[in-house]
């Protein structure tokens, strides 16, 4: 029996020390076929723009001692994805696991993260998808430092993709959004949480002293956890120190009654 095709990629790009912790973690399920963004593309979302020149390098990288071969796609994740259902992959894989993400994916924030586009993108075509990220410090969210550790959240990937391959979730649960804090270790638990309605990540402006200057918006981490919902993903990870379980849907309609507002919205 052939083994389980499972398809590996992310947003910080090929070289990610966080994507070849995963590839290691998943390698017992099944076998991992990766194809991830050639460059770092963090905050691209679920984004397909047409300026990608969608190039496909085949590349050898050696994971736990053993050379793998590695696609690096020319476009963000969303696209890695595509290319690899339609170009890369021999069959249709039947998970899709993105991540580990330098930086923690919470709060009203989560469409920018190419991490969750991603494992959106998985979805539309039916494959379950997850979408991993670790806490880190903010300067590490671009980056592909050493220092982190992504042990335990390859832990947790490896524990929620068989749990993946081996139930069926709900037909309105789409992608396991999981973040691991940073103290976490593989005995801490789990919780499943909501998705938090306050600004985790606040875009601030560029830093520049005129338009004709190279910039673009950034971002830096706000409010207080502690103030937020206890079923939530922020307070979870934040204030708990445990492992937030996300579930998402690609049903993005608002959770109301629909005739109630076609009522409002036809009152003179």
């Amino acid at each position: 029996m052939n083994p389980a095709q499972i398809l590996l990629t992310n947003d910080d790009g090929i070289q990610s020390p966080g994507l070849w912790t995963a590839a290691s973690a998943l390698s017992d399920l099944g076998f991992v076929n990766v194809g991830a963004p050639r460059d770092q593309f963090s905050g691209a979302g679920r984004s397909l723009p047409i300026y990608s020149d969608g190039l496909i390098d085949q590349q050898k990288m050696e994971v736990d001692g053993r050379d793998w071969n590695v696609y690096a796609v020319g476009g963000t994740p969303a696209q890695a994805v595509l290319h690899a259902i339609f170009e890369i992959l021999p069959e249709k894989p039947i998970l899709t696991v993105a991540g580990i993400n330098y930086g923690e994916n919470l709060g009203t924030g989560v469409t920018v993260s190419g991490t969750v586009g991603a494992a959106l993108e998985s979805a539309t075509h039916g494959i379950p998808a997850l979408a991993i990220s670790l806490e880190t410090k903010r300067e590490y969210h671009i980056s592909y430092s050493p220092e982190v550790d992504f042990s335990t959240a390859g832990y947790f990937a490896a524990y929620f993709g068989r749990k993946l391959l081996e139930k069926t979730l709900p037909a309105d649960v789409c992608v396991l959004k999981v973040d691991v804090p940073c103290e976490a270790t593989p005995d801490t638990p789990w919780e499943i949480t909501r998705l938090s309605r306050k600004i985790y990540y606040l875009p601030t402006p560029p830093d520049r002293d005129s338009w004709d200057q190279p910039g673009i918006p950034s971002y830096q981490v706000v409010g207080d956890p502690h103030q937020d919902r206890p079923d939530s993903d922020v307070y979870t990870v934040r204030v708990k120190g445990v492992v937030s379980v996300t579930p998402l849907s690609l049903d993005l309609t608002s959770r109301i009654d629909l005739k109630d507002l076609e009522h409002l919205l036809k009152e003179n």
